[in-house]
């Protein structure tokens, strides 16, 4: 196990004695941190003059600058007036949307402030089960971060008669979860909303699990008429706050919200509007915190949570307020806020040093010093190369058949097609019924709509060998293909493309290299991340994935694709309104009807 690990630094209870003495001055500080300012979240104010006394990779005392002796014996660094906040803590993120390895996350998470995570890997369990989501575990163990699991909830998403997971995560396997597992802190976003709210008795089952353990329930709502029916059934956060009405409505049914910030380019940045719950309507910020939710390997360096908290302070929120939204408010969501979330006596040494934009310049965690003028330094570094490796298990889960069919067959006459349609930002998708006259072939019926690609979702998990075939509008591919083994939630295969040939070698390139996410153009690959740990992951350090991430957003625009690839992703997601195309066929929201491509009147 790495010497970074969360379990490096002893509980509070064995360190009591310790931790009195040297606040007292009967004993010396490991590490002294001084002539800093210190950004409090206990109170919001910043204290000039400041130095932190660590002892055990836990913070003893705050002092005055200059009380420690330089002859004590102790470890000095000089802070030289920059300001020490807290670490920060992600309070919703999936690993598994990095496209790389707990182990591999630390290093993007530490370089932007964060040093504990709360993670929903529903990804690699709707893949690979319960026996996945304990790799995961077993993966996070290993890393130098702090990494808690909220436990997946909902695997499969919906019903197996709208999709065809790889897991099927019951009621009693989260139990044995959350016992056999002092991490799971938490039920992972309950995605089913619609199911809850109808009352779905498995559904519920599952909200009983967390709740008869005492534990906080996650949520992810859409539509201001669920709200109360989900708060009723114990749901007590959610991250799915879009605008300030329904941000207001889940803060007055006692929710907890998570402000999602993320690439202004994607549907993953919510935070500007939604904050204005508090900016414009005036409430308060003490149950809002904020959040990534999804971030690529590129987009992790580039907008971390950092960057959302310096994105609050631009809507309008001070900004010590904003860095407690990143930090103290999530740790007291989860009944944290004795070890992390704030710079005071007992916590954690996990310390980020600040400029005043709010920009990390280095990291210490449980008082290791980690990061330094934005570099990792060598105790990282040597954390990071101790990484667990999965079973070769892991490596083979992408079983797709050589002749699967990926075209629909063409209609012999008129008749009225139900097409998937996409538009920024791109979360919800629009069900048009259009009438349908077909071509000779489906290369002359594309020709005469340039706005519609082909679409196919297609069972990979060696169960039923299902395909969903569907027509995407205003997608923007203009030719070629593009493919992702990451079609969530149930994480089969999904391929669009203007003609066949193009999508199988699409289709064949992630089954040779068992996952991932590919362009191709003119018959050749033009850019590919694979990701054959579940078809989920790369094993790749943190900057490698990132390059290869920019390399394929490159290619993904110069392909005309207007959706993000992580937003490609999301197409058969059939929890999210309108129209979803998964390896059952076309799944109507929140209606939740399977409805065919072709309707003859």
């Amino acid at each position: 196990m790495s010497p970074l690990t969360r379990f490096s630094v002893a509980p509070l209870h064995t360190l009591t004695r310790r931790l009195a003495a040297v606040a007292m001055g009967r004993e010396e500080p490991d590490l002294v941190i001084t002539g800093a300012r210190i950004l409090s979240t206990y109170t919001e104010r910043i204290h000039d003059g400041k130095e932190l006394w660590i002892s055990g990779g836990r913070i003893a005392a705050v002092k005055s600058a200059g009380t420690c002796r330089r002859d004590s014996g102790a470890r000095f660094h000089d802070a030289a007036g920059g300001l020490l906040a807290p670490g920060l803590v992600d309070p919703h993120i999936h690993i598994e949307s990095s496209m790389m390895t707990a182990c591999a996350y630390a290093e993007a998470a530490l370089l932007c402030g964060v040093t504990s995570i709360f993670c929903d890997s529903h990804e690699i369990g709707n893949v690979c089960d319960a026996e996945g989501i304990e790799w995961m575990l077993e993966d996070a163990r290993r890393a130098p971060l702090n990494i808690f699991l909220t436990v997946p909830s909902t695997v499969p998403a919906t019903g197996p008669q709208f999709e065809t997971a790889g897991g099927d995560l019951t009621a009693e396997k989260i139990g044995t979860l959350f016992d056999r597992w002092p991490e799971a802190a938490a039920l992972g976003e309950k995605m089913d909303f619609v199911h809850v709210a109808m009352g779905d008795p498995r559904s519920h089952a599952i909200l009983a699990a967390a709740l008869r353990r005492g534990k906080p329930v996650c949520g992810h709502i859409y539509g201001r008429e669920f709200v109360s029916a989900c708060a009723a059934s114990g749901i007590t956060d959610t991250h799915e706050s879009i605008d300030p009405d329904i941000a207001s409505d889940f803060l007055e049914a006692g929710l907890w919200i998570f402000l999602r910030g993320g690439n202004p380019t994607t549907p993953w940045h919510s935070l500007p509007l939604a904050v204005q719950a508090v900016t414009r309507a005036g409430a308060h910020p003490k149950r809002v915190c904020v959040c990534t939710d999804d971030r690529d390997a590129d987009d992790l360096f580039l907008f971390g949570l950092d960057w959302v908290v310096r994105e609050a302070v631009k809507a309008g929120i001070a900004p010590v307020t904003a860095w407690s939204m990143g930090s103290l408010h999530p740790a007291t969501r989860y009944g944290m806020d004795g070890d992390f979330g704030g710079l005071a006596p007992g916590r954690r040494a996990d310390v980020v040093l600040l400029d005043d934009g709010l920009k990390p310049r280095g990291t210490w965690y449980g008082g290791e010093h980690v990061v330094d003028g934005g570099r990792i330094t060598p105790v990282l570094e040597a954390a990071l190369s101790q990484r667990y490796r999965y079973p070769a298990s892991a490596y083979r889960t992408v079983h797709i058949a050589d002749s699967v069919p990926l075209v629909p067959e063409l209609p012999r006459a008129a008749c009225t097609a139900n097409i998937l349609r996409v538009a920024l930002p791109g979360i919800l998708t629009f069900h048009d019924q259009v009438a349908f006259t077909p071509a000779a072939d489906w290369n002359a019926t594309l020709a005469a709509h340039p706005e519609w690609c082909l679409m196919a979702v297609v069972e990979r998990h060696g169960r039923n060998g299902g395909v969903g075939h569907g027509l995407l509008q205003d997608f923007g591919l203009t030719g070629g293909a593009v493919a992702s083994s990451v079609g969530h939630d149930a994480h089969n295969l999904i391929v669009a493309g203007r003609n066949e040939a193009d999508m199988r070698l699409a289709v064949d390139t992630l089954r040779r290299c068992q996952g991932g996410v590919c362009v191709v153009r003119d018959g050749r690959v033009a850019s590919l991340v694979e990701m054959s740990i579940a078809g989920l992951l790369s094993d790749k350090r943190a900057g490698e994935v990132a390059v290869e991430s920019a390399a394929l957003k490159k290619a993904w625009a110069e392909a005309g694709c207007i959706l993000p690839y992580m937003g490609f992703n999301l197409l058969p997601l059939s929890v999210i309104p309108e129209i979803r195309l998964t390896d059952r066929g076309l799944v109507t929201v929140p209606g939740m009807q399977v409805v065919p491509l072709f309707e003859t009147a």
